[in-house]
């Protein structure tokens, strides 16, 4: 009678098993947290001034990347944001052609119902365009539950300079909601 192959032991099945483990949970972390966080980052764009279009190519790179080195990562939400705002100055910067319509087809990562109903809600999406590119990223971020110090970090940018940026953004839509309401 021959000696089991070495991958046929208990001791290698295992082991094996062990290795499997980590990849398992690893996809359900990542499968949870890309549940969560996709459509918010989405809509974290496209108040920063992105399309649908630009906003959903960008979040799937990002979560591309994320999955990639999910284990590396000690602050899943905040990387997200700070690779997805990132990429969108990136975008803007390279972008050369300007598409003339949005995509024929339905966009799967967010149905335009999440957009209409976001924007219902925050009417503060549409003045957001009307702001500079740094408040207009600093007053997402914002939005979005970090707070100026978190922001200052992530956008690698002096605290004070973020709060600075802060101020006249909501003073420059605090007036543009104030002329969209007329007198009252």
């Amino acid at each position: 009678m021959s000696d089991p192959e070495p991958s046929d032991t208990p001791a290698t099945a295992r082991a094996g098993a062990a290795e499997a483990a980590p990849d398992t949970v690893r996809d359900a972390e990542f499968t949870a947290f890309y549940r969560v966080t996709t459509k918010q980052l989405v809509a974290f764009l496209i108040a920063q001034g992105a399309s649908l279009g630009e906003a959903a190519d960008i979040t799937q790179n990002t979560m591309i990347k994320a999955y990639q080195g999910w284990h590396g990562i000690e602050h899943p939400r905040a990387w997200a944001h700070r690779v997805a705002s990132r990429a969108l100055v990136r975008h803007r910067l390279e972008a050369r052609d300007t598409p003339v319509a949005d995509p024929p087809e339905p966009n799967p990562l967010l149905r335009t119902t999440d957009i209409e109903h976001w924007e219902r809600h925050h009417d503060i999406a549409r003045a957001l365009n009307e702001l500079p590119p740094r408040q207009q990223q600093v007053m997402a971020w914002t939005i979005f539950g970090f707070t100026p110090t978190e922001i200052a970090d992530e956008l690698c940018m002096a605290p004070g300079t973020v709060r600075q940026n802060l101020l006249l953004g909501r003073r420059a839509l605090s007036s543009w909601l104030a002329a969209k309401d007329g007198p009252q």
